[in-house]
């Protein structure tokens, strides 16, 4: 007799066999998906099957047997071999009439399926009865519950929520009730504990480590990295290193410590229980591969956040560049959008004088200086080689012309003078205009000699 329903099914698979030609496959609903758990017939069988996908799905999600003389005519048929040619699918119920799964069969030579519906329809129902009797429909394995997760953190479109989907994993697959994944800030502010906190003891955690302070995150994560993942055996009367110090404040006691990612941009994945409790080393290594997952999902959005910048500023002074600029100005409000035309005066000159790299070094302490004479919300923007472009709102056209005068005296400051050109959109103006308009204020000031500002007419 079978001992659980994983070999209930087996059984029935091969007793069937021994009577038909067909290719014969039970799946049992494991999280939400039809995973099959014993098959026989086929060369290759779809290990699982999302909701209401196949002939499968529909039979499980109506509870209905299905008959197909011609898989050719059911566009719901997954091919499972070439040269099938009739299927029937049958649901297994438990004895409450729920469905728990489908017993599958297909053929692959004529059959008449009228008797084997009825055949398989019988066996069904004992093999329902017999999983509950067993205990039900087997659980999620724990690398299966690490693999549902993986595609969480891989369509991640945040940090915080791959941070969610990696702490949610570490809890579920380790069985453990707390997780914490520390990372480094992609911009150099140290290490600070993910912000999504889920329990009590999370919250007590987060709090100890908050008092704690940044050098002792920083020991607990360089500990990590030096020597690998560790974890606690759940034995009372043996203390923690003094790194670990605040977990057992917050009342740690297990616990499992990971590694994540390199060691001079990772961090380190805490997962934690109040219970004595007794890891085992194949716990620690889903852990470890749940770790490296979370690393990866983080690194790509980083790279993709990277790329974006990039693509949108530029490289030389970080400033935003024409694209940007381009959707900025579209949406000018006449009379209100004041856009300041910059030219750096004699940039030429640095160039031939002194080489590109000195009028590199033009350009960005330029650059600098102009947005740090800037209101807070005003725009620039570099669209050329030393031309800018200021994009402000303002009330009245004597407010650009103030703004662009202390552009000016920024630019100064700096040992070098600049033109500007301001323009306010009319009514019914493009943009285009409104930005030729405002270079040829620019070029005005370069006529009556340079480093000066001039407005151009409303």
């Amino acid at each position: 007799m079978a001992s659980s329903a994983l070999e209930a099914c087996r059984w029935t698979v091969n007793a069937l066999s021994r009577h038909t030609p067909a290719t014969i496959s039970v799946l049992l609903d494991v999280h939400d998906r039809l995973r099959c758990v014993a098959a026989t017939g086929a060369w290759q069988v779809f290990a699982t099957v999302p909701p209401r996908t196949g002939i499968v799905g529909r039979v499980y999600a109506t509870g209905s047997t299905a008959v197909v003389p011609d898989v050719s005519t059911d566009p719901d048929y997954l091919p499972i071999r070439p040269d099938v040619t009739a299927e029937l699918c049958v649901p297994v119920l438990d004895p409450a009439g729920r469905a728990i799964g489908v017993l599958d069969l297909q053929w692959s030579e004529p059959v008449d399926l009228e008797p084997w519906r009825e055949t398989a329809e019988r066996v069904a129902v004992r093999l329902g009865a017999r999983i509950v009797a067993l205990g039900g429909t087997p659980a999620e394995s724990r690398s299966e519950k690490l693999l549902r997760h993986a595609a969480a953190l891989s369509s991640a479109p945040t940090e915080l929520d791959v941070m969610g989907a990696a702490t949610c994993a570490a809890r579920e697959v380790s069985t453990l009730s707390a997780a914490i994944l520390l990372v480094a800030d992609p911009e150099g502010a140290g290490l600070g504990p993910s912000p999504l906190i889920a329990g009590e003891l999370e919250t007590r955690i987060r709090a100890e480590l908050d008092e704690a302070g940044p050098a002792a995150l920083g020991r607990m994560v360089d500990r990590a990295h030096r020597y690998g993942a560790g974890y606690t055996l759940g034995e009372a009367g043996h203390p923690p290193t003094e790194d670990y110090r605040p977990l057992t404040r917050a009342g740690v006691r297990t616990l499992i410590a990971v590694p994540v990612g390199p060691s001079d941009a990772g961090g380190v994945l805490l997962v934690a229980d109040e219970r004595l409790l007794r890891p085992d080393p194949t716990t620690v290594s889903l852990m470890e591969l749940l770790a490296g997952q979370a690393w990866t999902s983080l690194d790509r959005l980083r790279t993709l956040a990277r790329l974006r910048e990039q693509a949108s500023s530029d490289p030389l002074t970080g400033l935003r560049h024409t694209g940007q600029f381009g959707r900025r100005i579209a949406a000018a409000t006449p009379g209100r959008t004041a856009l300041l035309a910059i030219d750096v005066d004699g940039f030429k000159i640095v160039n031939d004088t002194y080489g590109h790299q000195a009028g590199d070094q033009v350009l960005v302490g330029l650059a600098r200086a102009l947005e740090g004479a800037l209101r807070h919300g005003d725009e620039l923007y570099r669209i050329g080689g030393d031309e800018f472009v200021a994009v402000i709102e303002v009330s009245r056209p004597e407010e650009a012309v103030r703004i662009a005068e202390r552009l000016t005296e920024a630019a100064r400051r700096t040992g070098r003078t600049i033109s500007v050109g301001v323009a306010l959109p009319r009514p019914g103006e493009t943009p285009d205009l409104t930005l030729r308009r405002a270079d040829q204020a620019l070029y005005a000031v370069k006529r009556q000699g340079r480093d000066g500002v001039h407005l151009a007419a409303a």
